[in-house]
């Protein structure tokens, strides 16, 4: 019998806001981070890895709640817990006094997510499988099982979701032996930050087109003159047969969305991304039916299931972008991949931030594996940045993720890289603090300015 002995957590920040790199017309200066957490066992040999993902300030709140979130599972057999995840979602979304606190949004359902990726992994290493296969080898009951599908029965019933699953069973196998031979397709947002300038924009998205992407983004909404000029270099680069799409990161009220999105169509967009507040239904549904035929995707903010249900059944997006660590892992997950089969709406995971492209690489293939079936309007977002602080890190060959391999949910970070970004007694923030590091004072000092200008 292995026991989980601890759970560890950590405050890990990497200061991306010195290059720009995550800039966009909400958030300019990320630094992009993760609210670790390791589930130790007595075996040296097996643990769990998880993490959400936040931009700094505030990471210590998410790495509070998820030590809180875990303690339940000290001292409890492993077997017993990746038999029933499930049953062990249940319980720890279920704690009433820290339900409270949400339910089901804010930090403390970060936090769940945290811990509940953790345990996954720890599932995926026992089955010795990567976690998409892990999830691909369940039954459609099995899967639905897990999933959590409470309040979503006006919209998707128990038999209904076992039965979207049960479609595709047979044909698994065909569609992983594709996606081994052409991976699954993705696009960049490395080469849109908004903090970018107009040279290093046009040598992106050069280098962008020559790595094969078909599918770049770019950030937009602080300065309308701005967009234009940037779109049209953009467009100048990567030819009027790749999709461009662009991402306003919440900026917006409605009316604004709508007049600002209709001003950039002649760049031909594919999508507009968060045009307005992510809790805002129907305002997402007034702007798609007035920016048509540019498509809306949202979804990275979305708290719960409960939201994209309503978003839907308004008929407010074409694109569902949910995110591998604001939803409760990959319970709830389910849910929204059944929903979003049911109502017609591709998923297109967000995956800007550290780590975020190691996790959705999963839930894209088995997407397509188990769920839905089509690469048809769906497109994974990659951001090349971090990676190299991952043991197992995500591989993207002309433009398409490669499937993973090693078992697990490739969210387990090099202890050196943990010990040299954790704060703030990691050495990379100590050995700042105590240089006074010019650069890192003259670069926030910056930061600072424009935000005021």
């Amino acid at each position: 019998m292995t026991i989980i002995t601890a759970v560890q957590t950590f405050d890990v920040r990497f200061p991306t806001s010195l290059s720009a790199d995550g800039s966009d017309a909400m958030n300019k200066d990320g630094d992009y981070s993760a609210a670790y957490v390791v589930l130790r066992t007595d075996d040296p040999a097996l643990s769990g890895y998880g993490f959400t993902f936040t931009i700094g300030r505030g990471n210590d709140l998410c790495v509070s709640a998820a030590e809180q979130r875990a303690l339940p599972l000290v001292g409890r057999d492993v077997d017993e817990i990746v038999n029933d995840l499930g049953g062990l979602y249940r319980e720890l979304q279920g704690d009433s006094q820290l339900r409270w606190l949400g339910p089901d949004k804010g930090v403390i359902h970060l936090a769940l997510a945290a811990v509940m990726n953790a345990v996954w992994d720890l599932a995926a290493r026992v089955a010795g499988k990567p976690l998409w296969r892990l999830l691909t080898d369940m039954t459609p009951e099995q899967l639905v099982e897990v999933a959590d599908l409470r309040y979503l029965s006006d919209a998707l019933t128990r038999d209904e979701a076992v039965a979207l699953l049960t479609e595709l069973a047979p044909t698994r196998g065909e569609r992983i032996a594709e996606l081994e031979s052409s991976g699954y397709p993705c696009y960049t947002t490395s080469a849109g930050w908004l903090g970018y300038s107009d040279a290093k924009l046009r040598r992106l998205c050069q280098e962008a087109v020559d790595a094969g992407y078909r599918h770049i983004k770019l950030k937009v909404g602080a300065n309308r003159e701005d967009d234009h000029r940037r779109l049209r270099i953009a467009r100048e680069v990567i030819g009027w047969d790749a999709d461009l799409m662009i991402d306003a990161n919440q900026v917006w009220d409605v009316p604004e969305a709508i007049e600002w999105v209709n001003s950039l169509a002649e760049f031909k967009p594919l999508w507009i991304e968060e045009p307005t507040s992510p809790d805002d239904v129907l305002g997402h549904a007034a702007v798609r039916r007035a920016v048509s035929p540019i498509g809306v995707a949202s979804g990275e903010h979305g708290m719960n299931r409960v939201l994209f249900k309503q978003m839907f059944q308004a008929g407010a997006l074409d694109f569902c972008q949910l995110d591998a660590a604001r939803l409760g892992s990959i319970n709830e997950i389910l849910a929204v991949y059944l929903l979003a089969k049911k109502f017609g709406v591709p998923v297109c995971p967000h995956a800007g931030g550290v780590g975020l492209c190691e996790l959705v690489q999963h839930l894209s293939i088995f997407d397509y594996v188990a769920v839905s079936g089509s690469l048809e309007g769906r497109v994974t977002e990659f951001v090349d940045h971090l990676h190299e602080h991952f043991v197992e890190p995500c591989i993207v060959e002309d433009g398409a993720y490669t499937l993973p391999t090693a078992p697990g949910y490739s969210a387990e970070m090099y202890e050196g890289s943990v010990a040299e970004y954790s704060f703030p007694h990691g050495s990379y923030w100590v050995s700042a603090r105590e240089s006074d590091d010019v650069a890192v004072v003259a670069d926030r000092e910056r930061l600072a300015s424009s935000r005021v200008a």
